[in-house]
């Protein structure tokens, strides 16, 4: 009885072992020939298309794969090939750079847009007027470069005339764009004005452009010099006042540089009776300074200013701040001129009996038009 079942459970099992052996054939047999000759698989989300020549374009798109495989390995290599290179590369320059691996060099500066200038430190710790007035007054009678011919003959003979005046050294770019003839000058400037700076600019062959709102036709040509009823502001005027009136009075120079068409400007001229600060701040905050070679600027000292607040100390702190912000713009003072008629008032006040008013020139000394 026990050698029957024994015989039995013997026989089961090698049925079992057979069936499960030619299971194992059928599936090796069945994946070996879905690798052959199946489709690649299709992207996700696309509807699968029925084609006659099916088994063609499953062999098309099999060998696009493989040689879209073999284009990824290689591009994998080539990277991790680079990034071998870097790596030695690196190291190399380790070997070589005495500076230790924490501290990174320093990425070159790049521009963007600002909100505010920087204010310099305080001339003292105690925050006077008298330090802060004698720093700002010492900074803006003390040329930084010579300019050895100036536009005006006049202020080149007598220091007492000419107070506008554009330095023509060869060493800077006016004298050759005045002889290339693209030299522009651009001036600013309210009512009647001393305009004998232009008419000598103009006949050294520069296309002058006089600004000034006052006038009653919007352009006219006029002693072979444009005039224009339009003044510079650090703001531009409000879309519906200007609507309203067909046309805005004041605009900044960035929106008239845009307007006119002129990328670039060698001369600027501006008496803007206490508007200068704000509309200075306005040219360094938008780096419009770039497009500008000379800069010639009247400062009125015997306020602060429109729109500009604080104490005399911070005015005086914040005038200084931005005629440092010229200097770090390459911007150097080469004239000053004080007119001896002018009231001495500083901030409503005598301090160190300056002037009222001071008439400045600066050349950018990297301005390449």
């Amino acid at each position: 009885m026990d050698m029957g079942r024994e015989r039995l459970t013997r026989g089961l099992l090698l049925r079992f072992g057979i069936l499960l052996t030619a299971v194992c054939v059928c599936v090796h047999v069945y994946l070996e020939t879905g690798r052959r000759g199946a489709p690649a698989p299709l992207a996700l989300g696309r509807p699968i298309q029925s084609s006659p020549n099916w088994g063609q374009q499953s062999r098309t798109k099999q060998v696009s794969a493989e040689q879209q495989d073999r284009s990824i390995k290689r591009r994998i290599s080539y990277v991790r090939t680079i990034k071998k290179n870097s790596s030695a590369r690196k190291r190399d320059e380790d070997s070589e750079d005495p500076s230790p691996p924490c501290c990174p060099h320093p990425h070159p500066r790049r521009k963007t847009p600002r909100w505010h200038i920087d204010l310099e430190p305080w001339a003292s710790e105690t925050h006077s007027l008298e330090d802060e007035a004698k720093r700002f007054l010492n900074y803006i009678t003390t040329p930084q470069v010579s300019c050895a011919s100036l536009a005006s003959e006049e202020a080149a003979q007598e220091e007492t005339k000419g107070a506008w005046v554009a330095c023509l050294d060869p060493k800077y770019s006016l004298t050759h764009r005045i002889q290339s003839k693209h030299c522009r000058v651009y001036s600013f400037g309210l009512g009647v004005d001393d305009r004998s700076l232009e008419l000598s600019l103009t006949r050294a062959g520069c296309e002058v452009h006089c600004f000034d709102p006052s006038l009653k036709q919007p352009h006219l040509q006029q002693a072979e010099m444009w005039l224009h009823r339009l003044s510079v502001d650090w703001r531009d005027p409000n879309p519906a006042i200007v609507a309203q009136r067909q046309y805005a009075n004041t605009k900044k120079l960035a929106t008239i540089l845009n307007d006119f068409g002129h990328r670039q400007v060698d001369v600027l001229k501006a008496d803007m009776e206490s508007a200068e600060w704000k509309i200075l701040e306005n040219l360094v905050l938008e780096g419009v300074l770039d497009s500008v070679g000379q800069l010639l600027l009247e400062l009125h000292l015997h306020w602060a200013g429109f729109e500009v607040g604080g104490d005399d100390p911070s005015v005086v702190r914040y005038w200084f701040s931005l005629l440092k912000e010229l200097e770090h713009a390459n911007f150097r003072l080469f004239h000053v001129h004080s007119d001896p008629a002018k009231p001495r008032l500083f901030l409503h006040k005598n301090v160190l009996n300056a002037s009222s008013a001071y008439t400045l020139s600066w050349v950018n000394t990297k301005w390449k038009p």
